[in-house]
């Protein structure tokens, strides 16, 4: 498979597995949405790191040790544009599980280009 395919299926769970702990965690417990956000962000970026490093990304044949620090910081830089995309379709009214759609696809592109070309690099793909 293509790592575009994959990086779409890995890309699909962890948004599943993040907008279900999002709406387990608002609906069950009248947790705030952006708060739950947090914790479904917590959990997708385990089953991200280790679908794309296993599978999407395999190719390139990069250290966890290497790799883990650097898709780690562009999660966080992904999670900072998703919860303020999402605090402002929050605040227009928007409602949240649309919302939180809506921001899982604009970041995925960013996403998608920030490991591609350096997350998951190795060093011998730089020479």
């Amino acid at each position: 498979m293509s790592s575009v395919t994959w990086f779409g299926l890995i890309g699909a769970s962890a948004a599943a597995v993040h907008m279900g702990v999002v709406w387990w965690l608002v609906s069950q417990f009248q947790l705030a949405a952006l708060v739950a956000n947090v914790a479904g962000f917590l959990l997708a970026f385990c089953v991200s790191f280790l679908g794309h490093h296993r599978l999407t990304f395999a190719a390139q044949k990069s250290q966890a040790s290497q790799a883990l620090p650097r898709f780690a910081a562009v999660a966080v830089l992904g999670f900072v544009c998703n919860e303020s995309l999402y605090a402002l379709l929050l605040k227009a009214g928007m409602e949240y599980r649309l919302a939180l759609f809506l921001v899982l696809l604009a970041v995925a592109a960013m996403t998608w280009l920030l490991s591609r070309y350096w997350a998951f690099r190795t060093r011998e793909a730089v020479r």
